[in-house]
């Protein structure tokens, strides 16, 4: 094998591994996110939910509102936030339409979509209906 070989094998790897660390730290994230919210007197409905518009992380149900909740995990709060973009909110606003549209009252079921930031030390900020 070249060297060009052996860097390209390596920089796979590289990538890989960092795909990994950013998904356990995504299920970690979500895993506080879960407890935060049931510590409120949630109910978990949904985690990593697929429908035909995407994923949505975790749905909760309170008070008869479903609670559609996207979470944005960095170092940052702030950096977590940039991490939303439009095109992500629109996909994530579709795929509440959808499970909604799923429900049986419909579209006419109360709903709310929270944005919930995890920093590299675990700080939760919740921004509730985020995205309406």
């Amino acid at each position: 094998m070249d060297d060009r070989g052996a860097d390209t094998k390596a920089s796979g790897e590289a990538r890989s591994l960092r795909g990994q660390r950013a998904y356990l730290s995504g299920l970690s994230a979500e895993g506080r996110v879960t407890d935060h919210y049931l510590a409120l007197g949630y109910e978990r409905v949904e985690e990593r939910w697929r429908g035909t518009a995407g994923e949505i992380d975790l749905i909760f149900w309170k008070d008869a509102v479903f609670v559609f909740v996207e979470v944005k995990a960095s170092k940052t709060l702030a950096s977590a936030a940039e991490h939303l973009r439009p095109a992500q909110m629109k996909r994530i606003m579709r795929s509440a339409e959808d499970y909604i549209g799923r429900q049986p009252k419909g579209l006419l079921s109360e709903m709310r979509l929270d944005v919930a930031l995890v920093d590299g030390r675990g700080e939760i900020e919740v921004i509730e209906n985020a995205l309406m």
